[in-house]
């Protein structure tokens, strides 16, 4: 077979905000590849099918210097993160042509790649049970993972507490919500536009409410009974006020700080003092951290949930690598409604 374009979205420049289509992330059609003949030297050759839009790729898109919990991006080269994609050829006794990979990849048409981007996030093998392959970046991939097991871990939910859950109509909010009710909590819910309110309402919420036009202060004080269980998507004011409502012994799942994510101005916690007086637990969560302990409890349970209707979901789609700028300002300025999902191909 003659070369064939491999297209690729690649890091262009460093935001100082949200992150600008065709001036942060751009899109380059000028590489081709020929997938019969390109080297393998023992690994894979996957097509990329789906990419995962998510709001830690911003922290990503960083000066060096500047040190996190993930590593920066680097200049020129492609962008990778969560997705899927089909093994074409393979030199790699652990996969086979045909098989459908979740894990990191790059966001390029076509890759090889010699085992995982990384150690800690593991190519895993996709059952196809007729779901569509989007929904393993969503309610089953990583967002949809980290919520299932920051709560199952940490949670310890009793029937007949009340769960406060931020970015409720997210990819991992929706799905704590969904969780919290059916572990028979009531549920209170943050989101930041009407359509979103009303898809966390859809999903079992008791309390469904839009941050922007109701202060989170004011219904939080409502919660005659105080929050037992906060799940946390936001930081911030939201973080703050949840702490003030809090009940004794209460438990706070630290899943993310979007509030802090595109250079806002920091907010001050002003109420950290109560995690001491009210004796809370506070847990920070990272996906690729928890997942030995339950992936394998997740992937023979979720999938046919899904399936049948059990587990609500919603995704936010765009076709093709020249998207994926858009998606990440999509992601950053809250734009989107349900998990942002890129379709590179279809099969």
């Amino acid at each position: 077979m003659a070369p064939i374009r491999n297209a690729r979205a690649y890091y262009a420049a460093t935001p100082t905000g949200y992150i600008e289509p065709d001036v942060h992330v751009k899109y380059d059609e000028s590489k081709t590849i020929d997938v019969d003949t390109v080297e393998l030297n023992g690994g894979f050759l996957l097509k990329t099918l789906v990419l995962s839009i998510d709001p830690y790729m911003r922290g990503r898109m960083r000066d060096p210097k500047i040190k996190s919990y993930s590593a920066p991006f680097d200049l020129g080269q492609a962008l990778y993160g969560y997705g899927l994609g089909k093994v074409i050829r393979s030199e790699d006794d652990s996969y086979k042509p045909g098989d459908v990979l979740h894990g990191w990849v790059f966001h390029e048409e076509y890759s090889v790649y010699k085992g995982p981007l990384t150690p800690f996030v593991p190519f895993r093998k996709i059952e196809n049970i007729g779901l569509p392959w989007s929904a393993y970046t969503s309610v089953l991939g990583m967002p949809g993972q980290t919520a299932y097991y920051g709560w199952k871990l940490y949670s310890k939910a009793k029937a007949g507490e009340t769960a406060f859950v931020s970015t409720a109509a997210g990819a991992v909010g929706s799905l704590v919500v969904q969780l919290a009710k059916r572990d028979g909590l009531r549920v209170v819910a943050s989101s930041g536009s009407a359509e979103k309110v009303a898809f966390a309402k859809e999903c079992g919420a008791d309390v469904s409410f839009n941050y922007k036009d109701e202060k989170v202060w004011d219904v939080l004080a409502r919660e005659e009974k105080g929050i037992d269980v906060y799940f946390d998507n936001v930081g911030g004011e939201h973080l703050d006020a949840a702490l003030a409502s809090a009940n004794r012994m209460g438990r706070f799942i630290e899943c993310g700080m979007a509030s802090q994510y595109n250079g806002e101005e920091t907010y001050t916690v002003k109420n950290l003092g109560m995690i001491i007086g009210k004796v809370l637990t506070v847990q920070g969560i990272l996906y690729n951290v928890l997942y030995y302990q339950l992936a394998d409890e997740f992937y023979a349970t979720m999938p046919q949930l899904v399936k049948d209707g059990a587990i609500k979901y919603r995704e936010d789609i765009s076709n093709g690598l020249e998207t994926v700028g858009q998606a990440l300002f999509d992601v950053g300025s809250g734009k989107n409604v349900g998990k942002r999902v890129v379709v590179v191909a279809d099969d």
